[in-house]
């Protein structure tokens, strides 16, 4: 799948986006697993981060993450909490 990091979730992984390998099947929950092994740094944010998947909010980790149909690759959105004004 496609993973895209915005603002503070960017500069704690030290990229803007990357392919991540998942087995089918697996969870939200799974992908932070894997994100947090691949860039540390990005635990904190991780623990607060909002996720979209192909642009739909994921509100329960436990959400298995399936791939769009016609085979396309999933995309996955990482987003801190953004502060308004």
């Amino acid at each position: 799948m496609q993973v895209r990091y915005f603002a503070g979730a960017a500069a704690a992984a030290g990229i803007d986006e990357e392919l991540v390998e998942v087995d089918d099947g697996a969870t939200a929950a799974q992908l932070v697993t894997a994100l947090a092994q691949r860039h540390p740094r990005l635990v904190p944010v991780l623990e607060v981060a909002s996720l979209l998947a192909d642009e739909v909010a994921v509100r329960d980790r436990g959400a298995v993450l399936a791939a769009p149909a016609g085979g396309q690759r999933l995309q996955v959105d990482v987003l801190p909490p953004f502060a308004g004004g």
